[in-house]
């Protein structure tokens, strides 16, 4: 059978999803990057092709994306995380015309047309501004688990302000604030309203084009989403685990290049 796999080197995790001839996805995994993007991309596709019970000698083609995608020795070929994830979005929910992809160290906002094809973006790369990272230092100042931190947040009857999403500035105001006693509810539920401010004004800038897809491990955080929701006014698509969705794309894009006979 023709098996093929995407992986997703990101700052953070590393993803890998495997599939079958028919596109349907056998295996998956999430693994820690840490300090080897090689070493992850290893172990992400070990445990992906263990779960879909094949050797990893099976696979016909491997496609690399995220920002350690020209790390993986082994992959055939290396596409830019805006294209996997505008992919994957596409082919989960085919209505898709916007993405909103919150990543470990970066955000992005991708136009999708269609076939997954994108159309424009806009993105921040210049620091971990409202990304993953932003959120992991947030929780690890309040002493709370990054998991929790959505359920807090949809808990809180209201919010403090929290003027920067620049993570240092916005430690110091955390820090400000505990020692006022605020509760930890109401600063979280101020920390994702930072974020959604400039994720809203990046989806303002580019345009809204049809219905939206949230990709990455922060689209697992309810708080952020809710929000996001209510600032533009539109229900937002969340796959089942929406942190593969740049490895699914990459698995489609190596799907589509087997069927090509590349």
């Amino acid at each position: 059978m023709d098996w093929v796999a995407g992986i997703d080197v990101g700052s953070l995790s590393t993803d890998a999803v495997v599939l079958d001839a028919e596109n349907r996805v056998l295996g998956q995994s999430i693994v820690r990057t840490g300090a080897s993007s090689i070493r992850a991309a290893e172990e992400a596709l070990d445990r992906a092709t263990a779960q879909a019970g094949i050797p990893r000698e099976a696979l016909k083609r491997i496609v690399a994306t995220g920002y350690g995608r020209a790390s993986v020795p082994f992959a055939h070929e290396a596409v830019t995380e805006i294209t996997c994830h505008a992919r994957g979005a596409w082919a989960l929910f085919p209505d898709t015309g916007t993405v909103v992809d919150i990543g470990g160290q970066d955000s992005k906002v991708v136009h999708v047309g269609p076939g997954g094809r994108v159309l424009d973006f806009t993105m921040n790369d210049k620091c971990a501004a409202g990304t993953g990272r932003f959120l992991e230092v947030m929780a690890e100042k309040l002493q709370v688990g990054l998991e929790h931190m959505g359920d807090l947040s949809v808990a809180a009857r209201r919010e403090v302000a929290i003027s920067s999403v620049c993570t240092v500035f916005a430690e110091t105001e955390v820090v400000s604030l505990v020692a006022q006693d605020h509760p930890p509810e109401e600063i979280v539920r101020g920390i994702h309203r930072a974020i959604v401010r400039r994720i809203s004004a990046m989806v303002h800038g580019l345009g809204l084009r049809g219905e939206i897809c949230m990709s990455g491990g922060v689209a697992k955080n309810r708080g952020v989403v809710v929000l996001l929701e209510e600032t533009l006014q539109k229900t937002i698509h969340i796959a089942e685990e929406p942190q593969i969705v740049g490895a699914l794309g990459a698995a489609f894009i190596a799907r589509e290049r087997v069927a090509r006979g590349n």
